[in-house]
């Protein structure tokens, strides 16, 4: 089985530019395509902002091309309180990743802390600010 390329998009729920998602992913994808790699979404599921915009993203890709999966992970609010976001953040750079896509607004806490775990585990992290 061949390892799909994964890719790990975080940002800022105030993220308010699609279009550079969109352009990032669509980049992030024609890399996977070089590779003959399946290509794999992550993200934190927010309704709002970067990771809404990365869903839509993916949801449109999956009816036009093959090989695209993606792959919400939903801070547990309930269980784990404030901390719930930054431990889904380390999970998600635990499961490991090709790139991550890190779209920082505002000097958004949550997109940093994932952007700064992912460069400690050697995971190259490409930084978009507005």
């Amino acid at each position: 089985m061949v390892k799909p390329y994964r890719v790990l998009v975080t940002g800022s729920r105030t993220w308010e530019q699609p279009n550079s998602v969109w352009t990032a992913l669509n980049d992030a994808r024609g890399e996977a395509l070089q590779t003959g790699r399946p290509f794999v979404v992550v993200h934190g599921a927010c309704p709002r902002g970067a990771d809404a915009h990365a869903a839509r993203w993916c949801a449109t890709a999956t009816q036009f091309a093959d090989g695209v999966t993606e792959e919400p992970h939903p801070a547990d609010w309930q269980t784990n309180g404030k901390r719930a976001g930054f431990i889904r953040n380390a999970h998600m750079v635990n499961l490991g990743a090709d790139v991550v896509l890190a779209f920082i607004r505002d000097g958004s806490r949550g997109a940093s802390h994932t952007a700064a775990l992912a460069e400690r585990a050697g995971i190259p992290v490409r930084h978009f600010t507005t």
